[in-house]
């Protein structure tokens, strides 16, 4: 499985992040390479719990400019910028839902989870897809975000606890424990694939 770089980053990474915080607290126009680097992570974050696009640029915006009117505040606690920049989205998408009396929903369609799958036959691969897409929107919200941050962006569990402010550990157990009522869910399907996809997710 190929690790995305965008959320495992070297310490040099680290270090050029916080180099940019440090110039963009004195000084706003350097606040351009953390917008850059994060926009198009945020938006899809966005996006994939309200799936209204017009609304989710507008969202995205509110929390970039959030971040940068608020960044005088921000501590570097050795996680990426994007751990704060998650915890200001998920306050800016409350706020959004609270305004159009809208419920939040994650787009399971965009969950690449058979990225996954390494040996499968075509002709079962529609069917499978299905079953387990119907399996993930039985889950409660809050499993799908973990099992979303963990088994599909790759996220370790101390970004995750940061996202959710809640402690590493936590996060350990609240994947752990969403993980396994998707197992269940996909073990009633009797399908012998979908239970080797989430085994390999799992792994």
């Amino acid at each position: 499985m190929i690790v995305n770089p965008v959320y495992h980053q070297t310490s040099d990474k680290l270090q050029q992040e916080l180099d940019w915080i440090t110039n963009a607290k004195m000084d706003s126009k350097c606040f351009g390479p953390l917008y850059k680097k994060y926009h198009e992570q945020i938006f899809r974050y966005v996006y994939q719990r309200m799936d209204d696009q017009e609304l989710a640029f507008d969202v995205t915006s509110q929390v970039f400019m959030k971040a940068l009117s608020n960044l005088h505040k921000y501590e570097y606690r050795g996680v990426p910028f994007s751990s704060w920049l998650y915890r200001i989205a998920k306050s800016e998408l409350y706020q959004a839902f609270r305004d159009i009396k809208s419920r939040k929903t994650i787009s399971v369609e965009n969950m690449h989870l058979f990225e996954f799958i390494e040996d499968f036959k075509e002709e079962d691969s529609l069917e499978d897809k299905a079953r387990l897409t119907r399996s993930l929107r039985l889950l409660k919200t809050t499993d799908l975000q973990v099992i979303e941050l963990r088994y599909f962006e790759q996220r370790s569990y101390r970004e995750i606890g940061g996202i959710l402010e809640i402690t590493e550990n936590n996060a350990k157990v609240k994947a752990f424990r969403a993980l396994e009522r998707l197992r269940r869910l996909v073990l009633s399907n009797h399908k012998p694939l979908i239970q080797s996809v989430i085994r390999k997710v799992a792994s």
